[in-house]
């Protein structure tokens, strides 16, 4: 059994060890490494995936969407572990990018570390779960059309990864933070749209 995670970096970590032979990492071996019963890190992995330069590849947004979907809809549902279908699992990375990535991600993921504790529970547990879960449906279900502009996806990314942390960490405070940046992201779509 794959042990809890407790931070950014043992995640980063775990993933930077999760490529095959071929140098290639895949899905699978992503969700294996950072555990099928954690959720909020998987939650975390599509935030940082798409808040990072690698959200600008074609069809990621479209992918991750679909993820998040899969994962935020199976804490909707009350699932206590994780399931993906075996062609979303196999989509995979070149090693070399994703050990980029990483690099690029460790010094924020040292200072996020330094933040996280346990901070307004009630944010983070009952029916709060449910509401988390709803909103990143919702975020997966726009994830598609985010692909038509280049970039666009670091909102949702933010509030992922804001959400995945609060679930990790039961930071209710970080749960509240990804609220505003959903409220202030829709806001500004009606701002532009009128």
């Amino acid at each position: 059994m794959t042990q809890e995670i407790n931070t950014l970096e043992e995640m980063l970590d775990r993933i930077g060890e999760s490529s095959d032979e071929e140098g290639r990492v895949t899905l699978g071996s992503i969700v294996e490494s950072v555990g099928g019963r954690s959720f909020g890190p998987l939650l975390l992995l599509v935030g940082l995936i798409m808040t990072s330069p690698l959200s600008g590849m074609p069809g990621l947004p479209t992918t991750m969407g679909i993820l998040v979907v899969l994962i935020a809809g199976q804490i909707l549902f009350g699932k206590d572990h994780f399931w993906l279908p075996r062609w979303v699992l196999k989509r995979s990375f070149e090693q070399r990018k994703i050990s980029k990535v990483i690099g690029w991600l460790r010094p924020a993921a040292r200072f996020v570390d330094r933040w996280l504790r346990p901070r307004l529970p009630a944010f983070v547990k009952g029916w709060r779960i449910h509401l988390i879960s709803f909103f990143c449906v919702a975020i997966g279900a726009v994830m598609p059309v985010m692909e038509l502009v280049p970039f666009s996806a670091h909102a949702a990314g933010l509030a992922l990864t804001a959400f995945g942390l609060a679930l990790i960490a039961r930071d209710g405070l970080l749960a509240l933070i990804a609220f505003v940046v959903i409220g202030v992201s829709i806001g500004m779509f009606v701002y532009n749209t009128l």
